[in-house]
Order: C-alpha cells, then sequence, then structure tokens
C-alpha cells in the first residue's frame, strides 16, 4: 500500500458538462440531472443530461477522428502509447483530488479509492500503453505461390457503458484496449457517478489525445445508453451492469447494425472452504470476498460454502469479523466500509436481508440501516443459509454475507455450479488435489485458490453463462477491440 496523504474534503466540482471533441459543451436538451454524496443525501452537483441527439454528436466526433488519414489513424502506435503514459502521469499527478472525488460522488473509503481504485487506474493505463506497438498480425504459410498475411485492425468507434460501483476503475478497463488498439470511444458513464468520468475529459486534452478521440456523455441508461446501444454508427458497445440490462444492450445491438458485443454482467460467486483450511486466513478473505466495496462487487464471494467439520467456528470467527467492520463516512480515517450507492440499492438490500429473515436464515449479526442520515447498512451476516432462499440466488451487491454448510467435495461442486451465473469463484484448501479439482469443475470465468479476486491487471476478467461474454483486462481483451484481416497476393510462378 502507498502512503496514503490527506484526503480533500470538499473538492472543487470542476466539471458537469457533456466531453465531446476536445470540448465541454451543453447538451441538446437543456436538461441538467442532480447528482448526489450518498454519505450525508446532499447534492453535489447538477450535471448536463446527455440523451440521444447528444450521443448523435459524439458519435460523429468520433467517426471523423477515425476516418482515414486523420490524426489519431496516421499516428504511430508507439506515439498512442506515449499519450496514454502521459495520460497515466496526468492521472498519477492529480490522484489525490481524484480519489476525493470518487468518495464524494460514490460513497467508498478515501483510503480504497486512492490506494486500489487509482492504483489500478495507473496500472491499467500503463499496462496497455506498452501494448500500443504491440499488437502484431500473422505469415501464414499458404499453398501456392501466395503471400498471405493478417492484420489487426481497430473496430471502429467504440460505445463504452460502465457502472457505478467502480467508476475510474471500470472507465479505465474500457479505455485501456480500446485505445491501445486505435479505436475512438464514446463513454457512458453511470448516472449516479460521472464526476471523475467527466473531469478524465481535462486529461484527455492535457496529454494531447486529437480530438473526438474519446467522448463522454453522462446520462440515463434508457435514453444515453440505448442510443449508443442502438446507433447504427457505432461499431462496438462494451457493457459493464447487470444481466438485466445486458440482454437490453445485446438486443439492441441484434436489432440495429450487428455491432460486436462484450458483457461483463452479475454474478452469485461461490467461495468454498475445506476443513483443512487455516480457519483465520480462510475467514478473514472471506469476509474481504464480500463485503469489500460495500458488497458492491460484480464478482463478491456472496455465497460461503463450508465444510461441515469446521461450519459452527467458520461462523462464528465470520460474525465476530463483521461486528468488529468500521462503518462511516469515507472521509473517517480507519473506515472501511462507506454507504451504499443510492436510496434504490438501499432499500434493495434491506429488502433482500427482510427475506432471508423470512424464509428461514439465522441472521448472525446486522441486518438494519446504521446511522440516520446517509445510505448505511450494518455488515450482516446470514448462517444456515439454503440454496433455495432469495439470498442464496438473487445478486444482493451489499454487505450481505450467506454462509452454506457442505459435505463432500462433489456436493459443493455441484451446489457451486447451481446458478445462472458464473462469474468467479474461490476454494480454500491446503490440498492440492481439491483445489485442481475446483479450479477445473466450477463454472465461472475467474477461479481464486487461497486467494479472493487480486486484482491481477494482466489477466483476463470475464464470466460463463449469464455473467456475461467476452474478456477484460490482459491480452485477451485486445481480441476484443480488433478485427482480423486477411490480405492475400499472389506471387509469380516459380520457373
Amino acid at each position: 500500500m502507498s502512503e496514503m496523504p490527506e484526503p480533500i474534503k470538499n473538492p472543487e466540482i470542476q466539471f458537469t458538462k457533456i466531453f465531446i471533441n476536445n470540448e465541454y459543451v451543453d447538451s441538446v436538451s437543456g436538461k441538467t440531472f442532480p447528482v448526489y454524496n450518498p454519505a450525508t443525501e446532499e447534492k453535489v452537483a447538477d450535471v448536463q443530461e446527455g440523451d440521444k441527439a447528444d450521443v448523435d454528436k459524439a458519435v460523429a466526433a468520433a467517426r471523423a477522428a477515425f476516418k482515414l488519414g486523420s490524426p489519431w489513424r496516421t499516428m504511430d502506435a508507439s506515439q498512442r502509447g506515449r499519450l496514454m503514459q502521459k495520460l497515466a502521469d496526468l492521472i498519477e499527478r492529480d490522484r489525490v483530488y481524484l480519489a476525493s472525488l470518487e468518495v464524494v460522488d460514490n460513497g467508498k473509503p478515501f483510503a480504497d479509492a486512492y490506494d486500489a481504485d487509482l492504483g489500478e487506474v495507473i496500472n491499467v493505463i500503463r499496462y496497455y500503453a506498452g501494448w500500443c506497438d504491440k499488437i502484431c498480425g500473422k505469415t501464414i504459410p499458404a499453398d501456392g505461390p501466395m503471400f498471405c498475411y493478417t492484420r489487426h485492425e481497430p473496430v471502429g468507434v467504440c460505445g463504452q457503458i460502465i457502472p457505478w460501483n467502480y467508476p475510474l476503475s471500470m472507465f479505465t478497463w474500457k479505455i485501456g484496449p480500446a485505445l491501445a488498439c486505435g479505436n475512438t470511444i464514446v463513454m457512458k458513464p453511470a448516472e449516479q457517478t460521472p464526476l471523475s468520468a467527466l473531469y478524465m475529459g481535462k486529461l484527455f486534452m492535457e496529454a494531447g489525445f486529437p480530438p473526438g478521440v474519446i467522448n463522454v456523455v453522462p446520462g440515463y441508461g434508457p435514453t444515453a445508453g440505448a442510443a449508443i446501444a442502438e446507433h447504427m454508427d457505432v461499431d462496438k458497445v462494451a457493457f459493464t451492469g447487470s444481466t438485466e440490462i445486458g440482454r437490453i444492450v445485446q438486443q439492441a445491438a441484434g436489432k440495429s447494425n450487428l455491432k460486436r458485443v462484450t458483457l461483463e454482467l452479475g454474478g452469485k460467486s461461490p467461495v468454498i472452504v475445506f476443513a483443512d483450511s487455516d480457519i483465520d486466513f480462510a475467514v478473514a478473505n472471506c469476509h474481504h470476498a464480500l463485503f469489500w466495496n460495500m458488497g458492491q462487487n460484480c464478482c463478491a464471494g456472496s455465497r460461503t460454502f463450508v465444510e461441515e467439520a469446521i461450519y459452527d467456528e467458520f461462523v462464528k470467527r465470520s460474525i465476530e469479523r463483521a461486528k468488529n467492520r468500521k462503518v462511516g463516512d469515507g472521509f473517517q480515517s480507519g473506515v472501511e466500509q462507506g454507504p451504499q450507492v443510492n436510496q434504490e440499492q438501499f432499500d434493495k438490500i434491506l429488502g433482500l436481508i427482510e427475506s432471508g429473515k423470512q424464509e428461514g436464515a439465522k441472521l448472525g449479526c446486522g441486518g438494519k440501516r446504521t446511522g440516520e442520515k446517509g445510505y448505511f447498512v450494518e455488515p450482516t451476516v446470514f448462517y444456515d443459509v439454503k440454496d433455495e432462499m432469495k439470498i442464496a440466488q438473487e445478486e444482493i451487491f451489499g454487505p450481505v454475507q450467506s454462509i452454506i454448510k457442505f459435505k463432500s467435495i462433489d456436493e459443493a461442486i455441484d451446489r457451486a455450479n447451481n446458478t445462472t451465473y458464473g462469474l468467479a469463484a474461490g476454494v480454500f484448501t491446503k490440498d492440492i488435489d481439491k483445489a485442481l479439482t475446483i479450479a477445473n469443475s466450477v463454472q465461472a470465468g475467474s477461479v481464486w485458490v487461497n486467494c479472493y479476486d487480486p486484482g491481477l491487471i494482466q489477466a483476463p476478467f470475464g464470466g460463463f453463462k449469464m455473467s456475461g461474454n467476452g474478456r477484460e483486462l490482459g491480452e485477451y481483451a485486445l481480441h476484443e477491440y480488433t478485427e482480423v484481416k486477411t490480405v492475400t497476393i499472389k506471387l509469380p510462378q516459380k520457373a
């Protein structure tokens, strides 16, 4: 962890306008929408509300920037990498401000925003900057007097729609590989958390990106988001969010121009703890797997399966750990858990907690609101949870741990896979055979052994089943942002 500076507790909100073609502009409609601090429930700013007309303007700017012969298309790949490195330098320079902005906008603790989120943001941009001049095709040995090779060309204008739980991290997960491959971008940040994405416009200009390469259109999903997904001049859409909205995005892409789609959607990820584990280590990691980021994590380890021999002790220690979790405003020192992002999520979480009580799960701790202002939920632990209960089936996206007993490895695998999701999974054991059996058998895009969500930017991330399609991060993400072109040249016949 890097040395923690003092946060800016009242960061100036510098940019609330739409960012198109390297300019901050008002929405075509003149409408705005409010942004609130979830810790205080107070309005932070009014932001220009983009909709179809603004998306049209942004797409036109991105299309012009992608035109053959444009500064962006004629730029050397290594120069593209230098622009991205400059962008990373600028983010590092403004790291305290951006982390403070995330606290105000999203509610997460400053230490998490500064160290984890902004650290990842900088590393992701630097990682993909290094890829810019290393995206290569192949020379193919073809039959006959032919010279055959492939080119990996940018897809074109990429619409990118990101969620509110990791505003800047998700922003850079999307723009990193897209820019490395030479695409142009129309980005829609979540309406709950648009402020850091809008500030990034200033840094794009300062880094030297040509106009139109990156455009940021804040707005609502059914208007701005739908306009991107349906747009006939958008070549690819990347979406992170709920499975419900992912279906809508994919349908819109199919009904329009069959644009390419990558989706990173919901999860109900299992963590399997065997009796041979170091119990304190497993408890601490399973706690982190669920409660990190207020439980607002698509790959949260939200179904904790524990072998019966250590089940009671594991439950006891998990309850003790949850009771000691410090909840409060993200600017307070030592806070581990801030508020949920808004009233809608707050109400949903409390409703699912109530369903757990009604369906017979045992409440070990928490289960209520904490404080009189702000969307704070007590760290909550349920045990003796059954697979058919709502809290074991639905993505809660909040600080609610469900602990479930199992007897055998085969049972654990079957129950872990008994879900429509398949984003991630974890296993804790000292037995390599058990670890590999779980890793090879669980239907999940990422399986973590004796750790959970280590955040490796070099490794691909994505889901099986209804957790989405395509991959982000690592080299694999580059494949989502290039088209492969085959060029075949007839050579003179050999004499």
